[in-house]
């Protein structure tokens, strides 16, 4: 264990001090960054409707269990083979074990990051969209009820030039960002976003202690009412809280593990890890906090479902006073939140197309730039001229059938691979990983763990495939 240790140490130095792969400038950009790609949508927007559908303080409990058992050891896993490899997914299985067949797992994870951002840059060209809405004051001139605003949010899916121009507008704007490189570009520019998303949210945190359902709202989100869980719904529950505690980090096709490969070897990835799933769930709770008083101040049910962030809290805002600022605020907020990921996600894609296909940064920028907005065009148009097509069934769109792919197939699929590629001895194997993971000052991770990672992490991940396809199957 020793040697093993001595050796990832000097392999370590020896890649931070001769590779030619830019490194970030600092710990903190390190930790902003990574952490911006893993929060995102999934923490403002899915989060506080699942926990309000399934009993706000009792989900809560649960989530954050599950994301320690399952997140966290997930993305220790990503930060070691990318700092060890100091490669993107696109090469780091040939460079940790050359001579193996491990590098096909490789492409489901690439075709994962394509598909993830062909229908996340639409819903952030949503919220750009709403955000110049929401500043020019046209959704606060008069107060609107639920029909009005859910009215105004289909009358834009309807509308598929003002999307793609959306959509044009920040896929353009997050590449630009990485055609500058780690330090001049995503590092340059998500620090300072990442820290407006932090004083944001905990201003607009603030502002609900000050609303009139703020009590009711946090007695329903922080007070476990354990009568919400039944024997009936108990499998259910367990199921989004660990679906959610898995899809908030983006683990599974490699977007976290670029970022391990530009770290330092300063700090253990054991720490590293904790910090940033700690800002992660800090981000999650705080838009429950922002949220859910709004909800009990103007008598909205909160557990709405995905239409909470554009139907009903758009009708909150303009029967508030000052709705115009708090609702600009609000969606200034998921616009940092959404971009954040973008670019962290967009870094990821470049590094593999430039470690693979040994083009240019910028070479790789438009060619990818490109590829995005063809793939995400049938998204736009399946809400409008190919609403015709229900690929799942009836009353399913075809963002339905991208998310499906991703989010009940690759994202499991590929955390299987990186557990078993860490675990067994026919992979990278765990005293390596145990090294790697281990190396510099902080938290280390315990050998004791082994049984768990090899056996009853990857058994988490089949029922959660599993549950994923019952759920929508089996109906």
């Amino acid at each position: 264990m020793i040697k093993a240790r001595v050796r990832a140490f000097f392999l370590v130095k020896k890649m931070d001090n001769n590779s030619s792969r830019e490194q970030f400038a600092s710990r903190l950009g390190f930790l902003l960054i990574t952490a911006g790609c893993a929060i995102g949508l999934g923490n403002v927007w899915r989060f506080p409707y699942i926990a309000g559908q399934y009993g706000g303080a009792v989900f809560v409990i649960i989530y954050i269990a599950f994301l320690i058992l399952l997140g966290f050891p997930l993305l220790t896993i990503e930060l070691a083979v990318g700092r060890a490899s100091r490669r993107s997914v696109g090469l780091s299985f040939e460079t940790l074990t050359p001579n193996t067949k491990w590098y096909y797992g490789k492409y489901l994870m690439i075709a994962g990051n394509y598909i993830l951002m062909s229908f996340y840059t639409m819903v952030t060209g949503w919220i750009l969209y709403y955000t110049i809405k929401m500043l020019k004051g046209d959704f606060t001139l008069a107060p609107m009820s639920q029909a009005d605003s859910g009215g105004i949010f289909g009358t834009m899916l309807g509308d598929p030039l003002t999307q793609i121009v959306c959509t044009l507008v920040v896929t353009v704007g997050a590449f630009s960002v990485c055609a500058f490189g780690l330090q001049e570009g995503v590092e340059k520019i998500t620090k300072p976003l990442m820290v407006l998303l932090f004083l944001l949210i905990i201003f607009l945190s603030v502002r609900s202690f000050f609303l009139p359902g703020f009590a009711e709202g946090m007695r329903f989100y922080l007070m476990p009412d354990f009568s919400k869980i039944t024997f009936n719904n108990l499998f259910e529950v367990l199921y989004a809280a660990l679906g959610q505690a898995f899809f908030t980090l983006g683990l599974g096709v490699g977007s976290i593990q670029i970022f391990g490969s530009y770290m330092s070897s300063q700090k253990s990835i054991t720490y590293e890890a904790s910090v940033i799933t700690l800002l992660d769930s800090i981000v999650a709770i705080l838009a429950g906090i922002v949220i859910f008083p709004a909800c009990f101040s103007y008598a909205v049910e909160p557990g709405q479902g995905p239409g909470l962030i554009f139907v009903t809290l758009v009708s909150v805002f303009s029967n508030m006073v000052g709705g115009q600022l708090w609702g600009a605020l609000f969606f200034m907020f998921m616009l940092f939140a959404a971009i954040s990921t973008l670019i962290a996600v967009f870094e990821n894609i470049v590094g593999i197309s430039t470690d693979i296909l040994k083009i240019s940064r910028k070479k790789a920028v438009v060619f990818n730039c490109v590829a995005i907005l063809l793939l995400g065009l049938p998204v736009i148009l399946g809400f409008n001229v190919l609403s015709f097509i229900t690929p799942l069934g009836e009353g399913t769109v075809i963002l339905d059938l991208y998310d499906f792919i991703l989010s009940q197939n690759i994202l499991q699929i590929g955390a299987i691979i990186y557990v078993f590629y860490v675990t067994w001895k026919y992979g990278w194997g765990f005293d390596k990983y145990l090294a790697e993971a281990n190396l510099g000052s902080g938290f280390k991770m315990t050998r004791k763990f082994q049984f768990y990672f090899k056996y009853v992490l990857p058994l988490i991940i089949v029922l959660l495939l599993i549950q994923g396809y019952i759920g929508i199957f089996g109906k």
